[in-house]
């Protein structure tokens, strides 16, 4: 079982990357778990057909501590797996809290099952500290993936989660698998994220293009594949699977200086 998780920052489309790459790994008949790993609890709606996944730390609210299995585990798209961790209500506790009781909840029900080729965590943003460290901090997740573009947040953001898996390598044994570029057309993008991808001392894994038909699918609450499975884009996705499958490339990154990191965005125009 290969237990991976994505992490980027805000609003770069992580949740939609991690849902289409899980539909083309379970086209290629792998069996699959993600578990949301975000307070909106929308890492998952893709899959589920936009069915409003009940929460784990919603049902531990309104149900206690008996809890079956069935209560918080869906199965979507490619009889992938489903899990939303939540969150606290506004106001009250740390939303990291969610993922923490989430895993150990999903073990002491069996959800780890043998026959599970993969389990993602679709993680918030680009937080790498309290809960949302903790697929990497204590070793549920081996390996990582960070989904960015040729902006200049993106890669800061990008970097920092570096710093993160860095921190924690060592100890829990996570290992960065490579950077996803999701498209945002950026100038001179695939050499930009390529660039910084190596200096990591990593690799850009793959570049997935930008396309209406993802917007198209997330409005019909479908990931490409479903939506369209001839589309281009649902091609782009099974790339993105297969690259993932046969990756065999794994290091603890060597996060850039702040110097680094924009002389390569100056080196590329990003910074002109």
């Amino acid at each position: 079982m290969r237990q991976v998780a994505i992490y980027g920052k805000g609003g770069i489309g992580k949740s939609t990357t991690t849902q289409n790459l899980t539909s083309g790994l379970a086209e290629m008949g792998k069996h699959i778990m993600v578990v949301g790993c975000d307070p909106k609890a929308d890492s998952t709606r893709l899959l589920l057909g936009g069915l409003a996944q009940k929460t784990v730390l919603d049902t531990l609210r309104e149900e206690g501590e008996d809890v079956d299995l069935d209560s918080i585990l869906k199965n979507g798209f490619g009889n992938i797996k489903c899990v939303e961790s939540g969150g606290p209500e506004p106001g009250v506790g740390c939303a990291g809290r969610g993922i923490i009781t989430s895993i150990n909840m999903l073990e002491q029900l069996g959800a780890y099952t043998d026959d599970l080729d993969y389990v993602f965590y679709d993680v918030l943003g680009d937080v790498v500290c309290g809960g949302f460290a903790m697929p990497i901090r204590e070793g549920k997740a081996q390996e990582i993936y960070i989904v960015a573009s040729g902006e200049m947040m993106a890669m800061y953001a990008a970097n920092n989660i570096s710093k993160g898996i860095s921190k924690f390598a060592n100890a829990g044994g996570v290992r960065l698998g490579g950077i996803i570029c999701n498209s945002r057309k950026v100038a001179n993008e695939r050499e930009l994220l390529d660039s910084f991808a190596k200096k990591l001392g990593s690799q850009l894994i793959y570049f997935v293009p930008r396309s209406p038909e993802v917007t198209k699918a997330e409005i019909n609450k479908q990931t490409v594949i479903q939506y369209d499975p001839k589309a281009k884009q649902a091609d782009e996705y099974r790339a993105l699977a297969q690259a993932i499958d046969g990756n065999d490339m794994f290091v603890i990154p060597k996060p850039m200086a702040q110097d680094e990191l924009e002389a390569i965005m100056m080196e590329h125009g990003l910074m002109d």
